[in-house]
């Protein structure tokens, strides 16, 4: 996989749960409908506290950040599946964090909407807000291009290809599984 992630990073710390992420308020949105997917996105992480700044800019429906940086246990709480729609709706391509809730980690890659890359060391204090990054697909690191400095991360694995494909249900489509639709 020679892809490569590179923007600015959003960065959070430990214990950022669905409620964060999206707020209950937001769940009546439908992604299956394009206009709702949009809108769904520009409340991404709207439930975060003050102390990390604005994700999205007032009024617009993409994030400046295509990279979240995080601590432990991000995507805790409830077992929504809108929480990684709304960060891939907002344009979020990659969340790295220290380890994830598993409901969280499995609904990445079920939706398809983002790659859930596990960090090796404590990167959401090694990043800050703003910073250049280059997350690099097929060498598993993470350079913060601000300072020079290199993570490595641990592999994808076996999702990555049901994330490329564009979630679970596309992945068995591609690969046979079950019948594509006509």
């Amino acid at each position: 996989m020679s892809r490569i992630v590179r923007g600015q990073v959003f960065v959070v710390d430990d214990n950022i749960d669905t409620d964060q992420i999206i707020p209950a308020e937001y769940l009546t949105l439908v992604p299956s409908k394009p206009d709702e997917y949009d809108k769904l996105g520009s409340y991404a992480m709207a439930g975060l506290p003050d102390r990390y700044g604005k994700f999205m800019v007032e009024g617009a429906m993409k994030s400046l950040y295509p990279i979240v940086i995080a601590g432990e246990n991000f995507g805790c709480g409830s077992s929504r599946e809108h929480a990684p729609i709304a960060l891939g709706a907002a344009g979020i391509e990659a969340v790295v964090a220290q380890s994830y809730a598993r409901i969280f980690f499995r609904n990445c890659t079920a939706t398809g909407e983002l790659y859930p890359w596990e960090s090796i060391d404590r990167l959401c204090d090694r990043f800050v807000t703003g910073q250049i990054a280059n997350l690099d697909f097929a060498n598993n690191r993470i350079t913060n291009e601000t300072t020079g400095e290199i993570f490595e991360l641990k592999p994808l694995g076996d999702i990555a290809p049901v994330i490329d494909a564009g979630g679970l249900f596309a992945y068995a489509r591609l690969t046979g599984m079950i019948p594509t639709r006509t």
